[in-house]
């Protein structure tokens, strides 16, 4: 790029966390919502946030709760690093607008990280590959999770359906089968990954574990076979989803109608509260209407549904 550059916008997109099976391991990115950020160079060495916006359909209040410090922002926390690491002698301005509610369990913290990243590193001089942009990534995820790991860093990143390797977060991308619809289904409240993560056991069973190791290599053998039988079958979660399902009210009837209408899996998003399911693209449109009709009967705030592909686009420059 040119040093002539000196302001640059990125999106990045929302994602699925978990996939039911792969717990902290896999994720995949939307086509539908997703953050917008962007990043002026300046010529002091300050990383500072100028200001915080969001889109129309969010709620303006969640606004006071995102940190307007640099380094308890996970939009701007793996940029202090990078520029640490790189040894930047200038600094960024960041611009954030939030497409994504916050605490929804879309991935908006991984999104805010990665389009930032992604901005400043179009701004570098000898720019970063998205290998190498991952670890800055996942550095701001912590910050909100409490925790270092990809599950929606890298499919926000690279697009796709992505698994995490155990190397240093290194990423394997997944085939994805034609004809498979994403039903995502938001029920307007906030649920903090921390205290989502609290619910967890500490320990599970080798039984437990075995079956669940089987069901996680079965998934992405039908991922390859385009095989929906087998991939209806291997959706299943015996430790993460039973563990956080009271945290989202009627859950439970929301899946059992998703289940009830050949959905080929239903479970929470991420952390949650959003309620994902995935169903051949015919079915897609009577599956989501279906679980939004159950989920309103639990919910005081209005359902917000969107119907999406699996995305093969990771986050990516605007301007």
């Amino acid at each position: 790029m040119s040093n002539t550059i000196t302001t640059c916008e990125a999106f990045a997109p929302a994602t699925i966390a978990n996939v039911i099976v792969g717990f902290d391991n896999l994720g995949f990115a939307l086509n539908t919502i997703g953050d917008r950020v962007r990043v002026t160079k300046t010529t002091d060495k300050k990383i500072a946030i100028t200001s915080i916006e969001c889109e129309k359909y969010i709620e303006k209040s969640i606004l006071s709760a995102l940190p307007r410090e640099a380094h308890l922002n996970t939009s701007t926390a793996g940029l202090i690093k990078l520029q640490n690491d790189l040894k930047l002698p200038f600094g960024f301005e960041v611009h954030i607008k939030k497409g994504i509610p916050l605490g929804s369990g879309l991935g908006g913290s991984s999104a805010s990280a990665v389009a930032t990243i992604k901005a400043a590193n179009h701004l570098l001089p000898k720019p970063l590959t998205n290998e190498e942009l991952l670890s800055y990534a996942v550095e701001g995820e912590s910050v909100a999770s409490g925790s270092s790991h990809a599950d929606n860093v890298a499919p926000c990143l690279f697009g796709g359906l992505t698994l995490i390797r155990p190397d240093q977060n290194g990423v394997t991308q997944i085939g994805i089968p034609d004809n498979l619809k994403v039903v995502i289904l938001y029920p307007g409240f906030r649920l903090d990954t921390k205290v989502a993560r609290e619910v967890l056991p500490d320990a599970i069973t080798l039984p437990t574990h075995v079956r669940a190791s089987g069901r996680l290599a079965s998934f992405i053998s039908s991922c390859y076979t385009q095989d929906f039988n087998l991939m209806r079958t291997s959706l299943v979660d015996e430790i993460i989803e039973p563990a956080r399902a009271h945290l989202i009210p009627g859950f439970l009837e929301v899946k059992r109608v998703a289940i009830e209408h050949n959905a080929i899996g239903c479970s929470i998003s991420g952390a949650g509260p959003s309620v994902f399911a995935l169903a051949h693209k015919n079915e897609a449109e009577l599956i989501c209407d279906k679980m939004k009709t159950e989920f309103t009967k639990h919910c005081k705030s209005p359902i917000t549904t969107w119907i999406s592909n699996i995305s093969t686009q990771g986050a990516y420059i605007l301007s």
